[in-house]
């Protein structure tokens, strides 16, 4: 890392190396909360042998409802240098067999990951790499690090500033994300998989119905399919559970309704997006691994392979 950070939309221009942190707090190098096989991405991510996930401490948002706060705000994890960064993905590559190295928040981290993954590909060791993101991202740092970007897996969570501002501390949201997304679509284009299970480039669009603002989802796939694509993959999901303050903040202290959640599907349908996934409305699981508040730290699988 070296001068002021200007990776994400925010801009901080902390200067990490003489100790400084910005609003995602990270420092000079890298935290890791955890890392392994992953088995909870969609079907092309996961394939048979899970995405390589490495789960970054910290985070470039401040969600009132986020499963992952441990880490995201907290911090939790440990710190790693850049060639245990490499031995993780060099297992993740050689020992597990994973599809793909899965980035899971990495924007804080990117100059790291790309120093940790140099020796691996000057060897020949080779995977697509994800870029698994809330979808708040700089268009120029996205363009820097398209080295570390072959699938984008990226979020659309908001279309209305004034909801970004009050559940994620980020007012500029929906015009950062759709600059990204739209970015992303016009760099990688849809998604194709080689082999059943195991894409090698494209992008995929999660939406995520949040309570009570069904239709900021409608409207992004409205503008998804206007502005994009209605070829994009999108992953419609219903797995919203109350965490961390959300508990205390309606409406995101209660689970979406089988109304809301029809509704945006039904759009999806509308709208004529035919590629991706609908997950069904029962789906959540509050004990699964998944959420970010029942992993544990280190090195371990998350999901059931």
């Amino acid at each position: 890392m070296t001068g002021p950070c200007q990776l994400c939309p925010r801009r901080c221009a902390a200067n990490r190396i003489r100790g400084q942190v910005g609003f995602c707090r990270a420092g000079d190098g890298v935290r890791l909360f955890r890392w392994g096989p992953h088995f909870g991405e969609e079907p092309p991510i996961c394939g048979e042998t899970g995405s390589g996930a490495i789960f970054f401490s910290r985070c470039t948002l401040k969600c009132i409802y986020c499963q992952n706060s441990p880490w995201s705000w907290r911090g939790e994890g440990r710190d790693v240098t850049v060639p245990e960064l490499t031995d993780i993905l060099r297992d993740l590559a050689v020992k597990h067999r994973c599809g793909n190295w899965d980035l899971v928040s990495p924007t804080p981290y990117l100059p790291y990951a790309r120093a940790a993954a140099a020796p691996l590909l000057a060897e020949g060791i080779r995977l697509p790499f994800v870029w698994n993101s809330s979808g708040y991202e700089r268009v120029e740092t996205l363009t820097e690090y398209r080295d570390l970007c072959d699938i984008a897996l990226v979020d659309l969570r908001y279309a209305d500033e004034t909801t970004a501002r009050m559940a994620s501390s980020a007012a500029d949201y929906v015009a950062a994300a759709r600059a990204a997304v739209r970015h992303l679509w016009n760099t990688l284009g849809p998604l194709d998989s080689e082999e059943p299970g195991r894409a090698t480039r494209g992008v995929i669009v999660r939406i995520l119905v949040l309570p009570g603002h069904a239709d900021e989802a409608i409207e992004n796939l409205a503008w998804l399919a206007t502005e994009c694509s209605n070829k994009v993959h999108v992953s419609v999901m219903s797995q919203y559970a109350p965490a961390f303050t959300a508990c205390d903040t309606p409406p995101f202290d209660r689970v979406v309704t089988e109304e809301e959640y029809a509704s945006v599907t039904e759009a999806a349908a509308d709208f004529g997006f035919e590629h991706g996934w609908i997950q069904g409305f029962d789906s959540r699981d509050p004990s699964s691994d998944l959420v970010g508040e029942n992993m544990t730290a280190g090195e371990g699988s998350v999901g059931d392979s």
